[in-house]
Formats: C-alpha cells, sequence, structure tokens
C-alpha cells in the first residue's frame, strides 16, 4: 500500500542565496502492506507529521520514491496530487478540522461534492457512513453541538465516504477522554477487520500504539527500532 524508498527532506530558512538547509528526515525506507494498522511514534520534533504531509502530497520530498497504491507519486503536480487524495487517502486529524458552519450531514458529504457524485448517491452514502460510525441521529447537528468523540466519528465517516483504501491519522485521539478514547480504537480495529482498510497513525499514546500490527519509531529522522523506544507521560 505505502513503499518509501530513500526519503529525505530539509527545510530551507533564510534569503535567497543565503540559505541554510535543516534536514527533517534522512532517508527513510519503509513498506505499509495492504490491510495492515502501522503506528508511527516519536518525540515532538521527530518527523513524523513531515513523513505524513509528504505522504499525502501537502510537502514534496527533497529526494527519495514514494508509491501509494501501486502509484509513483512524489513527482505529481498539486493537480494530481488533489485527484489522487480524492480517490485513495482518507485523513483523521486530532482536532476534527469540521467546517463549523456546515451540519454534520454536510461536513461526511463535502469530498462526495468535490467530486461530482449525484445526488441521490451521496445521500445513500453519507447516511452509509452515520450508521456505520453510530451516529445516525446526527445528521443535522453542527460540530459545536457534538461532543469531541462524536465530532471524530464524523471526521471518520468523512474520511470513508469515498472509500478510499489508505486512512493516515495524526494524533486521531489526542483531544479525547479515555472512554472515548477506546471506543474510537475499537471502531478503528473494526474498520480495519470488517473492510480491510490500510491505516498508517502517528501517535504519543501507548494505548494507540498497541493496536498496530507493526510500530515504527521516527528518532532524529530517522527510524529506529520499537524495542528503543520508551512512552513517557
Amino acid at each position: 500500500m505505502i513503499k518509501v524508498r530513500d526519503l529525505s527532506f530539509e527545510f530551507r530558512i533564510g534569503k535567497r542565496g543565503k540559505e541554510k538547509q535543516i534536514p527533517v528526515l534522512k532517508e527513510i525506507s519503509l513498506d505499509v502492506k495492504k490491510g495492515e494498522i502501522v503506528t508511527l511514534v516519536g518525540r515532538s520534533g521527530s518527523g513524523k507529521s513531515t513523513l505524513l504531509h509528504l505522504l499525502s502530497g501537502y510537502l514534496h520530498p527533497t529526494k527519495g520514491r514514494i508509491e501509494i497504491n501501486g502509484t509513483p507519486v512524489e513527482k505529481f503536480s498539486e493537480k494530481q496530487w488533489a485527484d489522487f487524495r480524492l480517490q485513495n487517502i482518507g485523513f483523521i486529524f486530532q482536532n476534527f478540522q469540521l467546517i463549523p458552519s456546515m451540519t454534520a450531514f454536510k461536513n461526511v458529504e463535502l469530498p462526495l461534492v468535490l467530486k461530482g457524485v449525484p445526488e441521490k448517491e451521496r445521500q445513500s452514502r453519507v447516511h452509509q457512513m452515520f450508521t456505520q460510525v453510530g451516529l445516525e441521529d446526527f445528521l443535522d447537528y453542527y460540530p459545536s453541538e457534538l461532543s469531541g468523540g462524536q465530532q471524530q466519528r464524523i471526521s471518520i465517516a468523512r474520511a470513508l465516504v469515498m472509500n478510499p483504501p489508505l486512512l493516515l491519522a495524526d494524533e486521531p485521539t489526542g483531544s479525547l477522554d479515555s472512554e472515548t478514547e477506546a471506543d474510537l480504537l475499537n471502531l478503528i480495529q473494526s474498520l480495519n477487520r470488517d473492510k480491510g482498510i490500510t491505516f498508517l497513525i502517528i501517535t504519543h499514546d501507548q494505548n494507540v500504539a498497541k493496536i498496530g500490527h507493526r510500530t515504527l519509531v521516527l528518532k532524529d529522522g530517522k527510524l529506529a527500532q520499537e524495542e528503543n523506544y520508551a512512552f513517557t507521560g
């Protein structure tokens, strides 16, 4: 599902001609197989979010190769990335990133609208997603009227509505209490088991890391051994 080879990324700061290069990721190679849950851990500044942004096309690598679902993507244009993301990648964020002026239904429907899916099909798929995440009674609620756990479930429904084979999650339980976190992790596992969706999850949370079939560790921009990482806090 994901194949990364010799991937490096550098931030450039300063004026043109006097730029400084700050290495963030250093020749990373990794594979995530179809149907896996892989968790990615590492301390702040280790490059976890940068890697996720590279895998989703919001940053472009300094060098190296990225293949997602059999497609080389590292040289994609912005338009190619936008089309590819819509079809292949769903996103789950710590802060949900729901549009506050839209109902829960409209938030989940939005990717289908952008894709030009006919209204009748949109209605059917959105209702199906709400049932799947257990919120079929909350279609007309606005994000401010929902709990954190409910908002995260809405964001998962939005991520799933295009039937992507891959979901990328950035600290998906960071804003949730322990009981709601447990419910969400159960949902992620059931989606993986029942639908075969592949997950790559960034986390600082040991409970989240435990649901992964494998755990990868980023340390100082490089992949390290899992046993060398100690959770804190």
